[in-house]
């Protein structure tokens, strides 16, 4: 990965973006403090850059730019880091090519498994290292598939984390309790919360039953999702169990499966949850989660900066 020197860091911000004065002025209400008024206003990334396969120094460079200095860090970048291997390229087209790619999908996996076993996790060290001289906390490690590891990935993936400084891994929720007691045991054998992320069908039960499996069970509450489909505010849900809940995604969307839109455009309750987190004083991330359609004329890291200066208005 390349090095930055502070001065660089400065000069990213007068990168030739669209809005890069946008972009510029956001970073620099945020640049110097962990949080805005106590609340670390994080990202998803590089899912919200439109790029899981970006790389560590480019998901740090657009990171930078936007002055954000929390994450939600997808492991890909981190793996890829340390020299996993890369996917073969999605395949479109006929039936005989959707069984191809399945079944290269599943050579892959195997692959990633075999070098998961044989890679040490305190490799990552150096990545983390440049992340946090930057000023930025990786808090939250997300990890795709997280059900078909087995016993020896889990453990990589719990280490791996936590080398990385994680208070949390997430991954997406099961609907089967031997899965959530499974991935559970392993978050109370290394004493790290692991955050569940549920969409539009996920329910105050589900995450409930999630809790009393194990004890480092927990959940990531997607606000967006909850609104759009249990059409009531997740508030109480929150105020009930902010000791059990990682983070929470932040994006705006419609109730009754209403589509994502610009912040403040729906009926999420953005800045009551935001404001809620502030007045209590609870460690759980706010983490943006960039889903709506770029605008015409716009572009995405405009879009991001706008979402930031939406929640750190809200609770400045």
């Amino acid at each position: 990965m390349t090095h930055y020197t502070r001065r660089e860091f400065a000069a990213l911000a007068l990168l030739s973006l669209p809005a890069a004065r946008l972009l510029s002025s956001v970073r620099s209400l945020h640049a110097a403090v962990p949080g805005v008024a106590g609340v670390h206003i994080g990202l998803n990334v590089p899912y919200s850059f439109g790029n899981n396969a970006m790389n560590g120094d480019d998901v740090l460079k657009n990171v930078l730019l936007l002055g954000v200095t929390a994450l939600e860090l997808r492991s890909q970048p981190v793996e890829l880091f340390l020299g996993a291997p890369t996917p073969a390229p999605r395949v479109t087209g006929d039936s005989a090519a959707r069984a191809a790619a399945a079944a290269n999908a599943r050579n892959y996996a195997e692959q990633l498994r075999q070098w998961r076993l044989a890679t040490d996790p305190n490799g990552a060290k150096a990545f983390r290292k440049k992340y946090e001289d930057a000023g930025v906390q990786i808090e939250i490690v997300k990890f795709d598939n997280i059900y078909a590891m087995n016993d020896g990935e889990l453990d990589f993936a719990f280490a791996l984390a936590k080398t990385l400084g994680a208070r949390a891994i997430s991954c997406e929720i099961s609907t089967k309790d031997d899965d959530l007691r499974r991935v559970g045991s392993f978050a109370d054998k290394h004493k790290l919360m692991v955050g569940y992320h549920g969409h539009t069908q996920v329910t105050p039960a589900i995450w409930e039953n999630a809790f009393s499996l194990a004890k480092y069970n927990s959940a990531n509450v997607d606000i967006g999702h909850f609104i759009a489909g249990n059409n009531y505010s997740p508030v109480e849900f929150i105020k009930k169990y902010h000791d059990r809940i990682t983070h929470v995604h932040i994006k705006d969307r419609k109730l009754h499966e209403g589509p994502n839109v610009p912040f403040g455009q729906g009926d999420t309750p953005i800045v009551e949850v935001l404001r809620l987190i502030r007045d209590n004083g609870w460690p759980i991330q706010a983490t943006i989660e960039f889903e709506y359609p770029v605008p015409a004329g716009s572009d995405r890291m405009t879009e991001i900066a706008k979402a930031l200066k939406y929640c750190r208005d809200a609770v400045a």
